[in-house]
């Protein structure tokens, strides 16, 4: 995903790398879908729920979620697109709709919903369009999924919060119903546990994981 840019990093056009092929990401509206469908309610399984947020390069937000408090769990996959079975390789090219997303499984009864929205918008680039740092395009866009209204109302309610505080900007991230998730390949699950090295896990994703600590010590495994 990012090994092809690295030496572009290294000679100093890191915020101008993009991890996308020459296809055109940017025409939002051919992807966009609508938020009259009834979103995929899943089930609650061994007293755990799942949400589903896509935020920049999947390695990053899996590390965040899976260092706070209450997950179980945090799945590297694809979701807000019109293509079954996607891929890696599938979902770069920016065709098929889909973004890199996280499935996050938590223990309700110790982090709120609410919570993970926090962790959401307190772990990015809020105004950013089409893309986190580095990485580039539709397929590394903000999303949040809602499955139900409840949700629903706790996302709108944040980002017109977070909108206020913002003046003259506003936030990037899209709200979708949640319809699937599809698991990503064997590779990339853990991979900034399992790839300590990478110079892209070195430079990007750590920085990001520190920064997110830095601002919500409260909510990390290691504090509690």
């Amino acid at each position: 995903m990012k090994n092809r840019h690295l030496l572009l990093f290294f000679l100093g056009s890191f915020f101008s790398v993009s991890c996308q092929n020459t296809t055109d990401n940017n025409k939002t509206e051919e992807i966009e879908k609508q938020t009259s469908i009834t979103p995929v309610q899943t089930k609650i399984e061994n007293g755990l729920s799942k949400a589903y947020f896509a935020s920049g390069c999947f390695w990053c937000v899996e590390a965040i979620y899976e260092s706070v408090y209450g997950v179980e769990e945090a799945i590297s996959g694809y979701s807000g697109g019109h293509t079954e079975y996607p891929t890696y390789e599938s979902t770069n090219t920016g065709t098929t709709g889909h973004a890199e997303a996280v499935e996050v499984i938590y223990d309700a009864k110790k982090v709120s919903f609410t919570s993970l929205v926090d962790v959401y918008f307190g772990s990015q680039n809020i105004t950013q369009v089409n893309g986190q740092g580095p990485d580039r395009g539709s397929q590394y866009r903000s999303i949040l999924f809602y499955q139900n209204e409840e949700q629903k109302q706790i996302i709108e309610e944040k980002i017109k919060s977070l909108n206020k505080q913002l003046g003259d900007k506003e936030v990037a991230a899209q709200l979708f119903p949640f319809e699937k998730f599809w698991i990503a390949e064997e590779y990339h699950q853990d991979y900034e546990k399992n790839n300590p090295n990478n110079p892209y896990i070195q430079n990007v994703s750590i920085p990001r994981l520190n920064r997110f600590k830095e601002k919500f010590p409260e909510l990390l495994k290691e504090n509690k």
